[in-house]
């Protein structure tokens, strides 16, 4: 088997993958009507469920082909009963994208906005489900991706079912890299996509989430066909398959992935990403660079830095000097600020940071930038 060149992915996915991640794709051509590839994804549903710690007979995952923005609109679509109202908690891009579902939908809703470096006010939050007795689905983003801000899900979780509301929560970047346990951290439906935490291929996203509330959402209105959780909930159940054609090898790779997720074991990989994200910080740091997020408030996985204020600094041509040397670095999603990410996930380690920052450096150099470097305020 050949080695493929690797290249350090430091955006916020897809990630950087193992060479038997990638191999795994390649197999034989197979119907995915076939019993031997339902039975497939069966295992695969299950151990999606006990990534997050969650009993089988309470819990289920369903699949969906596309990218992590289809869970999101899957919940926000089929979770929310007739006559009820979402209350979006909104600190950033991700929740935002919520936001955009309801609107889309012509769906009844509050958007609570809290600036985009600031956790969120449980007594504001409190307040407004209190104000709101018709508010029955509550969403928000675990670790708002756009700044690497780590949202109070547990709390705010308790908060949603205080009120009598189902509790929706963007994992798409902390699932299978900062330990969940769904029961404990108060959560109804946590979600991610295969090229994330798992460290597999883009295309495969999936839904983690409470059996009883899907089935009673059978009777709440249709606003989507592809995009209805029960329906493909219920399709799974009754055949074993996906309701339409499911990607092939994007799974066959997923099963690989978990295969190799269950043999590092949660803590050990989440030690590697801390590793991983203490070293960017200490890079950073080290550069002078600011961030967005305080130090108490990031969740381990996104660094999110400020542009220097210096003539000389192109993202662009920084970018593509460490592209060319096998790094990745990515742009921000802040509307008010400039500011680049550098990103814990994926195959990497502490020393892949180490050789990336030796690149960043010279990087910096050879475009003129002053190091370290500096802020005018």
């Amino acid at each position: 088997m050949d080695s493929i060149k690797r290249n350090v992915l430091l955006n916020p996915g897809p990630s950087t993958t193992t060479d038997t991640v990638k191999y795994a794709q390649v197999v034989p051509d197979i119907c995915p009507r076939e019993k031997d590839f339902g039975g497939l994804m069966k295992g695969l549903r299950e151990d999606l469920v006990k990534i997050v710690h969650g009993s089988l007979e309470r819990y289920t995952s369903v699949l969906f082909c596309g990218s992590g923005t289809i869970n999101i609109d899957v919940v926000i679509n089929s979770l929310l009963p007739e006559g009820k109202k979402v209350l979006v908690i909104n600190n950033g891009a991700y929740s935002t994208r919520a936001v955009e579902i309801c609107q889309y939908y012509g769906l009844p809703h509050i958007d609570l906005n809290f600036p985009v470096d600031q956790i969120p006010d449980l007594g504001q939050i409190e307040d407004v489900l209190k104000k709101n007795p018709n508010i029955g689905l509550v969403h928000t983003t675990h670790n708002e991706t756009g700044t690497g801000l780590l949202n109070p899900i547990r709390e705010i979780g308790a908060l949603v079912h205080k009120y009598g509301a189902i509790f929706t929560v963007d994992t798409t970047s902390t699932y299978a890299m900062r330990p969940i346990n769904i029961e404990e951290d108060n959560i109804d439906f946590c979600m991610a996509s295969a090229q994330k935490g798992l460290m597999a291929f883009t295309g495969l996203s999936f839904i983690v989430g409470n059996r009883s509330i899907i089935e009673a959402s059978k009777d709440y209105p249709k606003r989507s066909y592809y995009c209805n959780l029960y329906m493909q909930y219920d399709f799974f159940e009754r055949t074993g398959e996906m309701h339409f054609t499911p990607p092939v090898q994007t799974i066959y790779a997923a099963i690989q992935a978990l295969k190799e997720y269950w043999a590092e074991g949660e803590e050990a990989k989440w030690a590697r990403h801390t590793r991983v994200f203490n070293a960017i910080n200490a890079g950073l740091d080290e550069l002078g660079f600011k961030q967005v997020i305080k130090p108490e408030w990031r969740t381990g996985l996104v660094s999110t830095a400020i542009y220097p204020d210096d003539p000389n600094w192109s993202f662009e041509k920084v970018h593509d000097y460490c592209y060319d040397r096998g790094f990745t670095i990515y742009p921000g999603k802040i509307s008010a600020t400039n500011t680049f990410r550098l990103c814990a996930l994926g195959a990497i380690d502490e020393a892949d940071i180490k050789d990336f920052f030796v690149v960043f450096k010279e990087a910096l150099k050879t475009t003129g930038v002053q190091t370290p470097v500096n802020y005018k305020k």
